[in-house]
């Protein structure tokens, strides 16, 4: 993993703790103790440049990955060259919670953009889970999420068209990005994207991604310039994707909370 710089500074640090709290905080309420212990998983973070590998199909895994800041992607390659991208890892994601498990790796993970990553020892991780078992179920719930978003993208790649493929994954990523505060008010958020990493992730070639891109943007759905997106209407983006949120459990009350009052169990 070649550093980009091994030094960050503590605006770094707070602003990607914050992410992971904020995600988390999604699942289960925390209190100050939990998300003290959640900030402190990030002390040894160090910045990566873009094209690493954090790690590599075959690979033994003994620690968990926590992406701070930057953009990250698991995918799996062919003999032949080919290459799947099979889920994109935002600030505040963890790259597999439970991966030490793995005797080896069955795929690999990769940076997409520069990024703050801290490198957590499984002992640790276990730790962390056996001291604040609200954390732990708050992992479960985000795996459950991955879980939920890898049936997503298996439905775009196997049943959508092309258009409605990237147009779908506009609108996800931009309710990923917003719950941890990286998309302004006019939608718009950094997109670290090349149209080759975009068919790699769509099943299309790259002839047709940059059809579909322009055809969004001659219907003003979007404006893609210098690496960032604007999805111009996002009502309208979602309907040409048939896109419903539900999967990402992004609104309302913490996910347990609301499971608690469906039971009618104490909250």
């Amino acid at each position: 993993m070649p550093d980009k710089s091994p030094l960050c500074d503590e605006s770094d640090l707070r602003s990607g703790a914050n992410a992971v709290i904020t995600k988390l905080g999604r699942f289960v309420p925390l209190n100050d103790g939990e998300r003290d212990a959640l900030a402190k998983l990030g002390r040894n973070a160090r910045w990566l440049r873009r094209g690493a590998d954090l790690i590599t199909e075959g690979d033994k895994p003994v620690s968990v990955f926590l992406l701070l800041e930057g953009w990250a992607y698991r995918y799996k390659s062919m003999a032949d060259g080919g290459r799947q991208i099979m889920a994109y890892l935002l600030p505040g994601d963890l790259c597999d919670v439970q991966i030490f498990l793995f005797e080896e790796m069955d795929h690999s993970i990769g940076l997409l953009s520069d990024a703050l990553v801290a490198k957590i020892p499984a002992a640790e991780m276990l730790d962390l889970m056996d001291q604040y078992p609200r954390i732990e179920r708050a992992l479960m719930w985000a795996t459950l999420v991955d879980e939920a978003t890898l049936r997503e993208w298996l439905l775009n790649v196997g049943q959508r068209n092309a258009l409605q493929r990237l147009a779908h994954l506009f609108c996800e990523l931009c309710v990923r990005l917003r719950v941890v505060k990286l998309v302004d008010e006019s939608n718009t958020y950094a997109l670290p994207l090349t149209q080759v990493e975009l068919a790699d992730t769509t099943g299309m070639t790259t002839v047709h991604v940059n059809r579909s891109i322009q055809r969004l943007r001659q219907e003003g759905l979007i404006v893609l310039k210098n690496n960032e997106l604007t999805i111009v209407d996002f009502d309208r983006l979602a309907e040409v994707a048939d896109f419903n949120a539900t999967y990402l459990h992004t609104d309302g009350p913490p996910v347990e909370q609301k499971l608690r009052s469906r039971l009618r169990l104490p909250i």
